[in-house]
């Protein structure tokens, strides 16, 4: 085969390839900044709490105080870890119970000192182990979401790679979801539909396809507000240029939602989740 056969082979293989499996790659980059690089390059004098005052601290999931723009306010994400070690003892981003209890115990200290919340969140999904859930997994969500829906203080959630079910959602009832162009957002991995639909994780690339997943997608489904462009080949060539960018976008809608009157915010927020996946037909 001679060199230009070869690359028009590869050409045609990577055409082949769905865009959202693209999109899908791009947001599990390794070298893709983690929701705490957003936090560093955006906010100042952070300020880290720690534990659920219940059970433990989980490192997956870290909260603090900061300032943006020299306003007080609270800010929460999801640690992944860059080295092996890292990683695992961050079980990969994905949070236990208490750090879902720690972010709640966090959002109500900001409601109660009136600070803003920004959340960002990269996670395929809370952590599934056993332990987790016998200290209550399913009900930290629950609570997560029934409490961010009537928190009395602005909430902007920002998806800054993977978004996965109710893991990802827990930290995401919000009057702001912003999502970063080549982030994905979706109720299940296309691994794990792919297991489900067909019995087979190889045809995860059709199952992220079948899923909606991108930004695109998800905006035109109604569940995010915004989405935030990215530096030419992803956001992993230029961090900071990619925090410029999101920093742009959140100064934007944090100055329209902390200009609401609580009543309306609360009002708005609630409607647009109730509003989320309903179809209707003549």
């Amino acid at each position: 085969m001679t060199e230009q056969a070869g690359k028009v082979e590869q050409m045609q293989a990577a055409e082949s390839v769905p865009a959202a499996w693209l999109k899908t790659e791009l947001a599990r980059h390794p070298q893709r900044p983690y929701p705490m690089d957003y936090i560093k390059h955006i906010f100042t004098d952070f300020s880290e709490i720690h534990g659920d005052r219940a059970f433990g601290d989980d490192p997956a999931m870290s909260c603090g105080m900061a300032r943006f723009d020299g306003e007080e306010v609270m800010v929460i994400g999801n640690l992944k870890g860059r080295t092996v070690k890292e990683r695992v003892q961050r079980k990969f981003g994905s949070p236990d119970p208490e750090g879902y209890r720690k972010a709640l115990r966090a959002m109500k200290l900001a409601e109660k000192f009136g600070r803003p919340v920004f959340t960002f969140i990269d996670l395929a999904g809370a952590y599934p182990g056993i332990g987790a859930e016998e200290r209550g997994q399913a009900e930290a969500i629950a609570r997560n979401l029934r409490e961010m829906a009537r928190l009395r203080v602005p909430i902007l959630a920002t998806i800054t790679g993977e978004g996965g079910s109710g893991g990802a959602l827990a930290l995401a009832v919000a009057d702001r979801v912003l999502m970063l162009e080549n982030a994905i957002y979706s109720v299940i991995s296309p691994e794990g539909c792919a297991s489900i639909m067909w019995r087979d994780a190889s045809k995860r690339a059709q199952a992220a396809e079948a899923l909606k997943l991108t930004a695109e997608n998800v905006k035109a489904l109604g569940c995010v507000d915004d989405v935030v462009p990215e530096p030419d080949g992803g956001a992993h060539t230029d961090a900071e240029a990619s925090a410029r960018f999101l920093k742009e976008k959140l100064k934007w809608h944090f100055g329209e939602v902390k200009a609401m009157p609580v009543e309306t915010m609360l009002q708005q927020r609630f409607t647009k989740f109730r509003n989320i996946a309903q179809f209707y037909s003549s």
